[in-house]
């Protein structure tokens, strides 16, 4: 079964916002069996509306819209689908009991322009929106389904959980589909589908290889669609242990969870403990670490140090160290990755030291030199990367290079 999303707003084309909404529905979509065929965001315009509509239906059984639901005259998604599907408004009762009990929730005075939005093309099923004003709206034309839904976040997804998405599953017979995702690290796509390249041509036709690349991760995704959810899922893990046991050097986690999540996963398991010490990372590898919840039990807490005075006076790295050698050099991280250890308690530690960029280049240290350390209480390992000159991706791809040897060095200790 087929979708298709359409997001309406100048606001998502200019990049004022950012379509999260698209990519949680998929999500969601997926679940219960309905893949996406096609996500087109499309400006305020009747005609541009129109023609996502018309194009969507030769692709897709089903179409949820999203935004230009509200009360003001640039939200014309409401008069377009009147028009488009031939249904005059009409006052909806039940939108317009609704809207006025949130007003008077809020002790606020109603205006005209309020109650118009209980104004419905005649002919949808009407879906009260318990979170706002704008109700959901539910076409049933010809054998498609066309969803309206406001493009509030929150509104939308307390919509979609606890209507459209069961209302779609009493709909259709749905199949399954299944998915199971490996995380790799240290090696590019091109290499990975070389050592597995028998392996991906024996899987049948019902199960499907992706290679989703992220700056020195390499995920890799078996897809499966069926009726049988339980024999579904057995196949296609037997196909992911095959690739695993192929490419296991490269393994960062059997699960779709980022690096960062296997990492404090596996620590967590052993008993283990991490500090960071960074510098042209800025708390970044911190940050990766503690969005995840249940951090606490493996991070202790890092050091940004950028300047001279702090990387000796917090990480206890030598005057004469920097000195002699610089900020961006072995012995200075190697230093650093100690201090962390020494400082914070730990069992292991990052540290990072670079030349983020976009300036800050010199003689045997261009832009995108980075030293990266990791100590454990029994050795500190170093080793120097040289990336772009793009500060961002520079900071990104230290975080990565830097989690991948810690990664590698944990499994070296824990085998």
């Amino acid at each position: 079964m087929l979708a298709e999303i359409i997001t309406i707003g100048d606001e998502i084309l200019i990049g004022q916002i950012v379509d999260t909404n698209s990519a949680w529905m998929g999500k969601e979509l997926n679940k219960i069996g309905i893949s996406v065929k096609q996500i087109t965001s499309v400006s305020d315009n009747a005609d541009h509306i129109i023609q996502a509509l018309d194009e969507a239906q030769k692709r897709a059984n089903i179409i949820l819209i999203t935004g230009g639901l509200g009360p003001t005259k640039d939200d014309i998604t409401k008069l377009t689908l009147s028009k488009y599907f031939n249904m005059p408004l009409r006052r909806d009762a039940e939108t317009l009991a609704h809207v006025e009990g949130l007003f008077a929730k809020l002790n606020r005075p109603m205006i005209d322009l309020n109650r118009r939005q209980a104004d419905v093309p005649d002919g949808c099923t009407v879906i009260q929106n318990k979170n706002g004003t704008a109700p959901c709206m539910w076409f049933d034309v010809d054998g498609k389904i066309i969803v309206s839904m406001p493009g509030v976040p929150f509104e939308m997804m307390y919509l979609m959980e606890d209507e459209i998405l069961p209302r779609l599953q009493k709909a259709f017979e749905l199949p399954f589909i299944v998915h199971k995702t490996i995380l790799t690290i240290g090696q590019g796509e091109s290499f990975l589908a070389q050592q597995i390249e028998d392996l991906e041509d024996a899987l049948p036709s019902h199960i499907k290889l992706a290679y989703l690349p992220k700056l020195g991760q390499v995920r890799l995704r078996l897809s499966a669609i069926g009726n049988d959810e339980i024999a579904l899922k057995a196949e296609v893990n037997l196909h992911a242990q095959k690739i695993i046991e192929r490419i296991k050097t490269f393994v960062a986690a059997e699960d779709d969870v980022p690096l960062e999540k296997a990492i404090l996963d596996l620590m967590k398991t052993n008993g283990l403990t991490l500090s960071t010490a960074e510098s042209c990372t800025g708390g970044y590898i911190a940050h990766l670490l503690t969005q995840h919840a249940g951090s606490s039990a493996v991070f202790a807490g890092g050091a940004v140090a950028y300047s001279y005075d702090l990387k000796e006076s917090i990480l206890g790295v030598k005057h004469q160290t920097l000195t002699d050698f610089g900020a961006v050099s072995e012995q200075t991280v190697k230093e650093m990755a100690q201090g962390a250890i020494e400082h914070f308690k730990t069992d292991y530690a990052i540290a990072v030291s670079g030349i983020a960029g976009p300036d800050g280049g010199m003689p045997g240290k261009p832009v995108g030199t980075v030293w990266i350390a990791i100590s454990s209480k029994k050795e500190t390992i170093a080793k120097l990367f040289t990336f772009s000159n793009k500060r961002i991706q520079n900071i990104e791809r230290s975080a990565t290079a830097a989690l991948t040897l810690l990664l590698n060095l944990l499994k070296q200790d824990l085998n």
